[in-house]
């Protein structure tokens, strides 16, 4: 038997990977709210306001990267494939700083960390100087009660409950369908956000992500496997 069909024995490997990620979030969260929070003052001085696309992209893909995070930790722990398990760990790391980002420019912005009324609204109508009207390129016309790309909770249970090559395989295509998803709002708001900031940290994401999904999609096919459709 490979490595990668072994499964952990309960109360060894796993609770101490689980201290060790959350440990990881804590640091990196705590350490990217209090930089960004250190600098947004002097970047606020020569920035204009943030606009209906800076604050829902930051509400939005703060959520997009929570489940991000939480795949991620699971193939942490779970898994015994080193190449899996680093890709898991520089996806983790990443984009939970990130998320530390976008919820500091939040607090800093006085806005909620979540819009309740929905997800991608800020990506229909005129927004700001973007003058850019929702539906001409395939952008919702209003909110919607799902990003593309989201695992479904019954795929979030099978990849926690996986073990071996199945949970490797699964959480690379379930990861790989979840940067795809990401990509038009990376690319909305790299090009119609008001703020420097978020525009650039848009664009970082979205040549981050698709590097990783290059990776994945070549990782999935040395496995024998198929990337998912997008949902």
């Amino acid at each position: 038997m490979s490595t990668d069909e072994t499964t952990p024995e309960p109360g060894t490997r796993r609770p101490a990977g689980a201290v060790l990620v959350l440990g990881a979030i804590g640091l990196l969260l705590l350490g990217a709210v209090a930089g960004v929070l250190l600098r947004m003052p002097l970047e606020k001085a020569s920035e204009p306001e943030p606009s209906a696309v800076d604050i829902g992209f930051s509400q939005d893909m703060t959520a997009h990267h929570a489940q991000a995070v939480d795949m991620a930790g699971v193939a942490l722990i779970a898994s015994t494939d080193n190449d899996v398990r680093r890709l898991a760990y520089d996806i983790l790391t990443t984009q939970q700083n990130q998320i530390g980002r976008m919820q500091a420019w939040l607090q800093l912005w006085g806005e909620s960390n979540q819009n309740i009324d929905g997800y991608m609204g800020w990506m229909a109508g005129d927004h700001g100087s973007a003058g850019h009207h929702g539906g001409s390129t395939g952008e919702p016309t209003g909110p919607v009660q799902s990003m593309p790309g989201m695992a479904s909770q019954e795929e979030m249970t099978t990849l926690r409950q996986s073990t071996g090559s199945a949970l490797d395989t699964l959480f690379l295509q379930l990861m790989l369908r979840h940067h795809q998803g990401g990509v038009p709002m990376l690319d909305y708001a790299a090009e119609h956000a008001d703020t420097s900031p978020v525009r650039t940290l848009a664009t970082m994401m979205s040549k981050t992500q698709a590097s990783e999904s290059q990776l994945m999609t070549s990782m999935l096919a040395t496995r024998g496997a198929t990337p998912l459709p997008l949902s």
